[in-house]
């Protein structure tokens, strides 16, 4: 039972480990809010019969947040390797690890997002569509 490590040395670690996660989170989820939300904005006004319909838009955009939802998490790791490097300057550590956390998390609040504004009632978004009618109208 005495792997040579006393319960208050165990303690700090788990400390030391949680105070780690909670930073990985944190900083993760705001810049998974920062880009996922307007994307997923993007998404539901971009429909052909969205407030600005723009169908080439939507098509290349959902494109892309299928493939990053279809991507399984360890291979998106593995591929990120480089640009982590050059926007953390390493790939080992909790900051290494919130570029990947970001951007396999994006795809995923971006269709969360868009399928939230599309259960939002017609009838509460007809001043968003008068606001996007051309000016003639």
């Amino acid at each position: 039972m005495n792997s040579g490590m006393s319960w208050q040395e165990l303690l700090e670690l788990i400390a030391n480990a949680t105070g780690e996660t909670i930073y990985m989170v944190v900083i993760a989820t705001f810049f998974t809010i920062l880009i996922g939300l307007p994307l997923g904005v993007l998404l539901f006004v971009s429909r052909p019969n969205g407030v600005l319909p723009a169908p080439r838009v939507n098509t290349l955009v959902g494109a892309i947040v299928n493939l990053g939802r279809s991507m399984p998490f360890v291979v998106l790791l593995i591929a990120l390797i480089p640009i982590t490097r050059w926007i953390i300057g390493t790939t080992l550590g909790s900051t290494a690890a919130i570029v990947p956390i970001t951007l396999g998390a994006i795809p995923f609040f971006a269709r969360v997002v868009e399928a939230a504004l599309d259960e939002v009632d017609k009838g509460e978004l007809r001043p968003f569509y008068q606001w996007a009618a051309p000016r003639g109208m």
